[in-house]
């Protein structure tokens, strides 16, 4: 088997699951055979003296379908 990698964002008002979450909702979207994901990077937005987004890099493994 071979898989494939790719990066993405995701980001959410209320958490870092939820960022997770919509950065893999979002890739399945146009992604096939997703397996598995890595969260990188964790970071966020401040306003004022509270935090007002959360962010997630995370790397998605999914099927390769193409020529070897």
């Amino acid at each position: 088997m071979v898989q494939r990698v790719t990066e993405v964002v995701g980001s959410d008002p209320t958490s870092f699951a939820n960022a997770v979450q919509n950065a893999v909702t979002t890739a399945s979207k146009s992604l096939r055979g997703l397996k598995w994901f890595r969260v990188s990077e964790l970071e966020g937005s401040i306003e004022g003296d509270k935090v007002s987004e959360f962010r997630a890099l995370v790397r998605i493994y999914f099927d390769y379908e193409g020529k070897p």
